[in-house]
């Protein structure tokens, strides 16, 4: 795994564990690395995947059964697709906006451009 600047790497490596989940990679109820296995794979000390799986416990998104490990909690897909989707429409979304504005991208304009994007996404 890369890690990239803009982000803390306990962060990144909590994003990663999202994404596979919302990949189906992790099942719901499925038994996900232990935080010592995760470290080994992505390379970082087990104190930091230990940080980004109490912060994904904090969320919903796993649980640990004692003496078991971790898993991927009931309904964790769709705590995550509701905080990516609150996250774009907060962090996302305004700065694409201004950033088309600092460009001198009209609403038309941008509006044409999502439509074509739609329409090749389907």
């Amino acid at each position: 795994m890369e890690f990239k600047n803009t982000k803390s790497i306990f962060t990144q490596i909590g994003d990663d564990v999202k994404d596979k989940i919302m990949e189906g990679e992790y099942k719901e109820s499925g038994k996900i690395p232990s935080t010592r296995e995760l470290a080994g794979i992505v390379g970082v000390n087990p104190n930091t995947t230990i940080k980004a799986y109490s912060v994904l416990q904090q969320e919903g998104i796993i649980y640990t059964q004692r003496g078991k490990g971790y898993f991927v909690s009931e309904g964790a897909k769709n705590i995550i697709l509701k905080s990516k989707q609150e996250e774009f429409f907060t962090d996302t979304l305004p700065e694409t906006v201004e950033t088309a504005n600092k460009l001198g991208i009209s609403f038309e304009e941008l509006q044409n451009y999502l439509k074509e994007l739609y329409h090749e996404e389907k």
